[in-house]
């Protein structure tokens, strides 16, 4: 359904302190954030947050359509390696590549060489079939060595100059999803990137619009009413500090709006080491981490996964429950096509371990654990 347009709300004094976004050094704008837990889907609602549609493939038969997959291939900090790695995750079956036009820590022109390796390599997989995400990085995130626009021209052509560098670097002559990887120091700014954003969503050279790195609520709707493209991604790092964003959640769930969330393991490994998730790891036959990443899908988060193993690689893609040659929708032709969920398609759904679904219990114990909720001895290792 067509989302509610909301009416401007006044500027949002955004007077937090500006902290550096981990290792990419963004400047982003935090409050204080109620810490209520957000309750998890129950483990009955099968189907996914992004709710699947039908279309007719070139063959004539049914494929499924939606908006995004439910696990993408992160590729920071891969160097001269993100090609070959880029190629493997697609031929491995990953169906959504996550990057960013950041000389700093991606290497976005190799992203580029990897998906066209692996469409040239698999006759199976077509350009429609991968979900390709950027981003448009401010300047605080650049390195000044390597800025891909010119730092001193206004916002609205910095953002132009990134994306034509990000179409060359992909070879791609559009892009599914579009980020700001932080909002930038003002709301003024933001919105002028964001509004610079719109018109290649209208053009359709970019298909959906999103925001990283935002952690204060307040911000992100007052992003969010004031944009004429609403946004459709938030992509956040899960962990404690934030209180696991159950506030933002919240607003992504009741607007629309695809949670992702980067270092999911990393920020969680109390839970991922904890002998309770052996325990249940032990009973479906999974590891700890693929157990962890179907716990954040079935609260509505699309986690991202970087790892290098081939292995892990082959892991990740058993727990998605993404059909293979999946065409991706952007948010306007999905709100036209008629919805279906998994079990009504079940010939959509994958096979193995993707099927499994973890009980309530199983999830209420797990957000018990992560929140520290739990009987200490719960929180140790293996």
């Amino acid at each position: 359904q067509m989302r509610k347009m909301a009416r401007m709300r006044s500027a949002v004094a955004l007077c937090a302190a500006s902290t550096a976004a981990g290792a990419l050094g963004f400047i982003t704008l935090t409050t204080v954030i109620s810490y209520r837990s957000l309750p998890p889907l129950r483990a009955g609602r099968r189907a996914s947050l992004h709710a699947q549609a039908m279309e007719r493939g070139a063959d004539g038969k049914e494929v499924a359509a939606h908006g995004m997959p439910d696990i993408l291939y992160g590729t920071a900090w891969k160097k001269e390696a993100t090609a070959g790695l880029v190629e493997q995750a697609l031929i491995k079956g990953f169906r959504g590549v996550d990057t960013a036009c950041q000389p700093k820590h991606y290497r976005e022109d190799l992203v580029g060489e990897g998906i066209a390796a692996a469409l040239a390599s698999d006759e199976s997989l077509r350009r429609e079939n991968i979900f390709v995400q950027t981003k448009f990085t401010p300047f605080p995130g650049q390195d000044p060595s390597r800025v891909p626009y010119d730092p001193a021209a206004p916002v609205e052509e910095q953002v132009r100059q990134s994306v034509q560098t990000s179409l060359e670097n992909l070879r791609l002559e559009y892009i599914d999803s579009l980020v700001l990887h932080s909002p930038l120091r003002t709301l003024e700014d933001t919105l002028a990137a964001w509004r610079t954003l719109e018109d290649y969503v209208e053009e359709g050279v970019i298909r959906r619009l999103g925001v990283s790195n935002c952690y204060d609520l307040r911000l992100f709707r007052s992003l969010y009413e004031a944009a004429r493209v609403k946004p459709s991604v938030l992509q956040n790092r899960f962990y404690e500090d934030s209180g696991w964003d159950d506030d933002l959640r919240r607003f992504c769930r009741d607007n629309g709006v695809a949670y992702q969330s980067f270092w999911t393991l990393t920020a969680n490994r109390h839970v991922v080491q904890s002998p309770l998730m052996r325990q249940i790891s032990e009973k479906y036959g999974l590891t700890p981490a693929q157990v962890f990443y179907r716990f954040v899908q079935q609260q509505g988060i699309t986690p991202l996964s970087g790892t290098t193993s081939e292995v892990h690689m082959q892991d990740d893609v058993l727990i998605s429950r993404t059909p293979p040659g999946t065409v991706w929708l952007p948010p306007a032709e999905e709100a036209r096509n008629p919805r279906a969920g998994w079990e009504e398609h079940p010939d959509l759904k994958a096979t193995g371990s993707s099927d499994i679904v973890l009980e309530d219990e199983e999830l209420k114990s797990l957000d018990d654990l992560m929140r520290g909720k739990v009987r200490p001895e719960l929180r140790r290792g293996f």
